[in-house]
């Protein structure tokens, strides 16, 4: 069977390394005129405080022979809910808007406004005692200002301090002091099968918990079908919908070791949740500068195997000749990049990135996007059958692909 190039997309793990950004899960934004808005996972970025051990209030006797009950009523009080809104500006020409056109054309329904309020709702929870909240970026995403309700019913205006589309995570800060806050896990480490609880507000309903396992781990941004994305997804059957964006998943400590985001629409019994690791160290860049640099090298890269190997050499419009079952194959060099700049060419097979193997596409984002912007990064490649010592330094991700 030949692979055309549209074929060849569908093993694509990677669209850009550093590569564009999209949406990572519906905006569920409604109209502000409707009595009930359907719940939105609108994103919120939160600075995340490396302080923020504490420990909320000790549980009580009644709590203390479910493990699932105690860590709600360790961590609940610390989990947000955030509702935001935007102005949707119509650019219809007054022509095309009024009733009269409707009516002959789409139905007798008014004219529709210039500019209509879009409102939405997410979760989020509490990282340090004066007030910076983590959440999810899409949850804010077109909003400065949100309001946060903690679970006592206290509301606060929220300033959004930063927003980052690459990995949906984004930072909020409301004046108080003295908040109850959450206690960071560690994702890494964590082997399928072990206990999942999350805590959100799904579908407008606050404070809801939902318990189940961690289904498996690393998944990619492709496979998870957000290939725009620079995350390697924690995988949970505890249920997870609009709403529950940007809410903690807790280990069964009750600490955070993920972000929960509604990223499938037509996902039943799956859920996903951001590393812990990754949304705090990009908190961390927003609250200090408001924005996050990431990484970029300029390649779509494929995980070989035998199967694609045999496919992509049999295919002559592609002009590839493969030699290898392993490796990262590099199928395009973007113009300009720092990958052209340092030579790499399509049909390259990434072996190592600073001196150790990976076998996947997944792995090399990973590695870029702990290296350093201008700094010196060294690939191992197979071209042509011989191994080959490149180096490549990173850019910055271009500003227009995060949008």
């Amino acid at each position: 069977m030949k692979l055309s190039f549209k074929q060849l997309a569908t093993y694509v793990s990677l669209l850009i390394v550093g590569g564009g950004v999209g949406m990572i899960g519906s905006q569920y934004w409604v109209n502000q005129s409707q009595e009930k808005p359907n719940t939105s996972e609108p994103s919120v970025l939160v600075k995340p405080m490396i302080n923020s051990n504490k420990l909320l209030a000790k549980p009580t006797e009644s709590a203390s022979s479910n493990f699932i009950a105690v860590a709600v009523e360790r961590v609940g009080p610390a989990v947000v809910r955030i509702d935001s809104s935007r102005k949707i500006t119509n650019d219809l020409p007054d022509a095309l808007r009024s009733p009269l056109f409707r009516r002959f054309f789409g139905g007798d329904s008014p004219a529709e406004p210039k500019e209509r309020v879009e409102r939405g709702t997410g979760s989020g929870f509490i990282l340090s005692q004066n007030g910076q909240i983590i959440t999810n970026a899409h949850v804010v995403s077109g909003s400065q200002t949100v309001e946060v309700t903690l679970r006592d019913g206290r509301t606060f205006e929220g300033r959004v301090m930063g927003v980052d589309s690459v990995t949906d995570v984004a930072v909020v800060k409301i004046n108080a002091s003295s908040l109850p806050v959450v206690k960071l896990g560690k994702s890494a480490g964590l082997t399928p099968g072990q206990w999942a609880i999350a805590i959100g507000n799904p579908l407008g309903l606050d404070n809801t918990v939902t318990a189940g396992i961690i289904s498996a781990i690393g998944r990619s941004s492709s496979q998870v079908g957000v290939p725009d994305k620079r995350v390697s997804f924690i995988q949970t059957d505890a249920a997870i919908n609009p709403g529950n964006s940007g809410g903690p998943l807790l280990n069964d400590l009750g600490e955070v070791i993920g972000v929960n985001t509604a990223i499938r629409a037509d996902a039943q019994g799956l859920g996903f949740a951001i590393p812990i690791e990754t949304a705090q160290r990009v908190a961390e860049q927003l609250i200090s500068k408001g924005k996050v640099d990431h990484p970029f090298l300029g390649v779509q890269m494929v995980d070989l195997t035998p199967t694609l190997r045999k496919e992509i050499n049999e295919n002559d419009d592609l002009k590839l000749k493969i030699n290898r079952d392993q490796g990262v194959l590099i199928v395009r060099v973007m113009n300009d990049s720092p990958a052209a700049q340092a030579g790499i060419q399509q049909g390259d097979i990434i072996q190592k990135v600073e001196g150790k193997s990976v076998k996947s596409a997944a792995e090399v984002q990973a590695k870029v996007e702990s290296s350093q912007i201008g700094e010196n990064l060294q690939l191992e490649i197979v071209r042509n059958g011989q191994t080959q010592q490149m180096q490549i330094k990173p850019r910055a991700f271009p500003k227009e692909r995060q949008n």
